[in-house]
Formats: C-alpha cells, structure tokens, sequence
C-alpha cells in the first residue's frame, strides 16, 4: 500500500473514532442525573381562588381534598393570600350557624361597639319597598330596640326600575326612623347592588367612620343569613392587616322567616370571587352562563 493510501486510512480511522466518541458523549449527556420536568408557568392567585370557588361551590363537601390542594398550590403561589382564603374556606365550610328568628339573641355587646346590618331586599318598580323587606326591617327595628346602643346599618343601591333617585337603603332607613329608631343611629350604604357589595361598601363606611364598632349582626331573610354571615366575614379577613387580624368580626344574626327562598353554594361561590376582584367571572356564575368545572377525580373527593 503506498504512503498516501495508508494516511488516508489513518485519517479515515481517526474520523470514524472522533464522530464514535462524540456520538457516545451525546447519549450520555445528562446520565446519573434525575431529569427535570419541562417549566410549567405558575397559575395567577386569581385563577387558583376562581377553582377553588367554583369547586367547593358547586360539588360541596365531595370537593374537600381538592379544595385542600388548591390551597396549597394557592400557599405556595402567594402566602399572604393562601392564609386568607384558608380562613375563608374554613368559614364556608362552618356557615350553618344557628339562625335566630325575630330579634338577636342575649349576650351581644350593650355599646355602640355593636352594628346592626340589614341587608337590602329589591325594591318595587315604583321605588317602595316589597313586603319582604319591610318584614326584615321588623326584626332590625325589634333586635335595635334591645340593643339601644347599637348601630343600624341600612345596606342596598338603587334596584326600582321606574325610579332612578329611590334605593334600598334610603326607603330602609326612612322606615326605620319613622317607627321609632334614632336617626343618629342610622347608616345608609346605598351604592351596593350585590350582597358582595353590601359587605365591601358597609365596610368602607364602617372601617371610616366609626372605627368603635367591632362586631357585627346580620339581618335578612333566613334563606339569607348565611351567605350575608359568609360574605362579610369574607370580607374582614379579606380586609385585616394580616391574615387572623380581622378588626370586624360577625357575632350573630336575626332573620326574618320567609316562606320560600333559596341561594345555592355555586352563588355562594360567585359572590366570594365578587369579594376577590372578579365581577366578570362573579356575574356569569349569577346570571348562569360560567362554564362550571368537571367533578373533581375520584381520588381527588373526600373519602
């Protein structure tokens, strides 16, 4: 074989081995080493709170281990936020409180650190109230009586379709001084159109303007208590300085007894993600256009 023959083979060999070697170190490229997951970008707190929600709204109690994991998805994405809503879930989940029919019961603080709210109730379309408001204006008017001190807090916007200056809270509180409850006692907030509202602009009013009181009673509807309850303790934690550090809390309620009348979890639902920033979201689960989730997994429901 002559000279450049066999330096050709040399090199052709030396090629073979580089491309062979080279070949061996890709594939073993990343050996001994657990590989990593591709990068999932992490959920906004807004649509972990929105799940979670709609979840416990709708399926109940059959949803607990998946509300369980959404907190924890919610702790890890925003601490601050997972504390808060952790509370919340823990009110939801206790919201069938005793209700009192008629007037508040003993023991409730005999000082103006007491408030007393009265949720609103749509008006006619001529702007007067309908009998089921003015019934719970009875309880409120009984239940002040008994407290002397406490504050009444009239809480609705204007809902009469043939008359824009009439609201809610107006016609409530005219009612109330006119049968004997001192104006000086009386608070209007008259702006709210959801009972989401009703929570967010009370206390607005109250955190404000009269910082004394520090515990509230709910008034309405039996059917209504406990998404009123629900929804303002909601909104303390909501509200506190600190997750545990509500300056509000919700003592006690007084309830009209209706005849009929009915909320379910999933406008429980759209009221708390009203109370967390979404209206969009909150008035499709209203007005019954959301999309609602699948049941959760089976290994995703209690038991």
């Amino acid at each position: 074989m002559r000279r450049d023959e066999k330096r050709k083979t040399r090199v052709d060999a030396a090629f073979r081995l580089t491309v062979l070697l080279l070949a061996v170190s890709l594939l073993c490229t990343g050996c001994g080493k657990k590989r990593q997951p591709p990068e999932i970008d992490p959920r906004s707190s807004r649509e972990i709170i929105e799940d979670l929600a709609v979840d416990y709204g709708r399926y109940g109690d059959a949803a607990n281990k998946r509300v369980e994991t959404l907190l924890r998805e919610l702790r890890m994405a925003d601490p601050d936020a997972g504390k808060r809503w952790t509370g919340i879930m823990e009110l939801w989940r206790t919201s069938g409180a005793e209700i009192h029919y008629d007037v508040l019961p003993d023991g409730l603080p005999e000082t103006d650190e007491l408030a007393i709210v009265v949720l609103g109730f749509q008006l006619n379309p001529d702007g007067s109230m309908r009998d089921e408001l003015i019934e719970r204006l009875k309880v409120a008017r009984g239940s002040a009586e008994k407290y002397p001190n406490a504050y009444v807090v009239c809480t609705g916007g204007g809902t009469a379709a043939g008359n824009a200056t009439a609201t809610e809270a107006g016609k409530m509180a005219e009612w109330l001084i006119e049968n004997g409850i001192g104006s000086g006692r009386v608070i209007v907030e008259d702006r709210s159109l959801t009972t989401a509202q009703n929570a967010i602009f009370t206390y607005d009013i109250l955190t404000d303007r009269y910082p004394q009181v520090r515990q509230l009673a709910i008034v309405s509807s039996d059917y209504h208590i406990a998404t009123g309850s629900l929804l303002f303790g909601a909104e303390a934690i909501l509200r506190a300085d600190a997750a545990g550090g509500e300056k509000l809390a919700v003592v006690s309620n007084a309830a009209w007894r209706a005849p009929s009348g009915n909320l379910s979890g999933m406008f429980q639902a759209g009221a708390l993600i009203e109370l967390a920033g979404d209206a969009d979201t909150a008035f499709e689960i209203y007005y019954d256009t959301y999309d609602i989730h699948e049941l959760p997994p089976p290994e995703e429901r209690e038991g």
